[in-house]
């Protein structure tokens, strides 16, 4: 066996490991103005990294991916206009928020849609005998 390949195989496993963790990293808004903050978002090559890492969009990476809205996030971090607001704590802010609610309303209308199909397959049950 080659070393070299498994050395690889190990390095490219870590690499996977580390930007699978950053990207996801990037759904957290007060990560974001951390970020901004300390001026990453204005170093070159920074910005090129979140440009490579538009390939998490593919879905063979995609599917990988716990919290889907960091694809958003990274999206919006191609522009410039973005990244400069994210410095004001209260921007933010504002995306935690729109965030938390976009969860809620997920959340109950797939209640509503499971109880309806439940519904509907008790009905269906009932109805068959």
């Amino acid at each position: 066996m080659n070393p070299y390949l498994l050395w690889d195989d190990t390095g490219n496993r870590l690499r996977f490991q580390l930007e699978l963790e950053f990207v996801q990293c990037l759904a957290n808004p007060n990560y974001l103005n951390f970020l901004a903050q300390r001026g990453y978002f204005k170093d070159k090559a920074f910005v090129n990294y979140l440009k490579y890492l538009l390939y998490w969009k593919e879905p063979e990476y995609a599917k990988y991916l716990k919290y889907p809205q960091c694809l958003h996030m990274l999206e919006l971090l191609q522009y410039e206009h973005f990244r400069k607001e994210l410095v004001n704590a209260q921007c933010a802010k504002f995306i935690d928020e729109q965030q938390i609610l976009h969860w809620q309303h997920y959340s109950r209308k797939r209640m509503r849609l499971q109880q309806a199909l439940a519904e509907q397959q008790q009905q269906n049950n009932t109805s068959v005998k």
